[in-house]
């Protein structure tokens, strides 16, 4: 059957990894760019409240989707070393499993999400007067939109396992673009402030979920995706469970250590969330980045398993570790050396909020790079078919240590000066 994207099993494996990785890095900077827009546009227009309220949802949003967001892993991972090992009929089970598994996944989130999330923002401790109401309007429009997000992480990890990185690249672009216009014209024109900002959002992430399915029904290969023909098969669905679980929980343990930081967060008050939503904004770029990699690995990995061309594997892995240190550093510096800058993008009406937006910064960005060498390997050993144990490093190696300082080390600081508090919480 005809192919629709590139070898992962033949060098040289330098050109194509970087060809291959590239435009994951501009997908993922051009989303954040465009959800930056969110924050700016709120910042510029609604004041330094609105992006508080935006900015203190992200933890815990990431917390209540990541276990379903795993299961897209799993899904790429399987059709990675189904194509590897030139298992067709293999690969139309996964395809066909995986769309209806997004399905189901988004509606249990829509629930979810519009049914707790003013309760779960009040377990964090979110200001009730002034953050509260905004917060709990943006979280339950967009998870009445969830859907979008879903299909465009299982469709992803997809069309990426069979070696297309362009077309989630265009169709990602696309959409942010028209999430930007919308966010300027409800938030603007209407004066809808975080309400405009979600339904922006959700509008354009349906779009792309919708140019998603359409590349899928129109691939030529094992790939392709025909609606009248999805179902779950058994198989294809354990394996996507048995891969997938494992890093969904580690995604969802490593958010709940980032909402019980954004708790301690939140006791700051109002000002000190808007910097630190703004300064977190920017260490996004500088993740995305690096997490480019790890799909990367985990995609060329997985088909070279697949076709059992273990010696690939070494290579693969130096040329990914080599990679994303390079880049982790040179985006670490060049972001703290222009933190000032950047962070009066975000806010522009409170000197104190950009100062604390730079403490985050100090102690947070610069040895970021450092989380290249962990998400790699876990991407690793997700393509060679093992899940459970980088969710067990991550879980008590990080979010144990996280958790477990907050609840303890932190505690003697409560009393201490503001900078102090602040240094000492961002140290993990």
């Amino acid at each position: 059957m005809a192919k629709s994207g590139m070898n992962l099993c033949e060098g040289p494996f330098l050109k194509k990894i970087l060809l291959y990785t590239f435009p994951i890095i501009l997908t993922g900077l051009l989303q954040l760019t465009f959800n930056a827009a969110d924050l700016i546009i709120v910042g510029q227009f609604c004041g330094s409240i609105s992006v508080a309220a935006v900015g203190t949802t992200g933890a815990l949003t990431n917390l209540i989707v990541n276990l379903f967001m795993g299961l897209s892993v799993g899904c790429g991972v399987s059709v990675a070393q189904a194509l590897g090992a030139g298992q067709d009929k293999e690969v139309h089970r996964i395809v066909h499993t995986a769309i209806p598994t997004a399905l189901i996944s988004g509606a249990v989130l829509t629930v979810i999400g519009i049914c707790f999330s003013n309760t779960f923002l009040q377990w964090m401790g979110t200001p009730e007067n002034d953050v509260l109401p905004l917060a709990s309007l943006y979280m339950k429009i967009y998870f009445g939109g969830i859907l979008g997000p879903m299909i465009i992480n299982f469709g992803a990890a997809i069309l990426r396992a069979s070696g297309d990185t362009k077309s989630p690249l265009i169709f990602l672009t696309l959409s942010g673009i028209i999430n930007v216009g919308l966010n300027t014209l409800f938030v603007t024109l209407f004066h809808l402030d975080v309400a405009g900002v979600a339904l922006a959002t959700v509008i354009s992430q349906i779009f792309a979920a919708v140019m998603i399915l359409i590349t899928l029904c129109k691939r030529n290969d094992a790939c392709k995706l025909s609606l009248r023909k999805m179902k779950f098969y058994k198989g294809p669905l354990l394996k996507i469970i048995r891969i997938g679980i494992p890093s969904g929980i580690q995604g969802s343990m490593f958010s709940i250590s980032n909402v019980i930081l954004q708790s301690s967060i939140n006791a700051f008050g109002a000002v000190f969330m808007s910097g630190n939503a703004a300064a977190a904004n920017l260490e996004g770029f500088l993740y995305t980045s690096i997490n480019s990699f790890h799909q990367s690995a985990l995609n060329f990995v997985g088909q070279n398993v697949g076709a059992r061309r273990y010696d690939n594997v070494r290579k693969i892995v130096r040329i990914c570790i080599g990679c994303a240190l390079i880049l982790g550093t040179v985006l670490s510096l060049l972001l703290y050396w222009n933190g000032e800058w950047l962070l009066g993008i975000y806010i522009s009406d409170s000197e104190e909020a950009l100062h604390y937006g730079l403490i985050r910064m100090t102690y947070v960005m610069i040895p970021y790079f450092t989380i290249g060498l962990m998400d790699i390997m876990s991407g690793v050993l997700r393509g060679l078919g093992t899940s459970f144990t980088p969710m067990i490093i991550t879980v008590l190696g990080v979010c144990g240590i996280r958790i477990g300082w907050v609840y303890t080390g932190y505690q003697l600081f409560l009393d201490s000066p503001t900078e102090i508090r602040a240094m000492m919480l961002f140290l993990v």
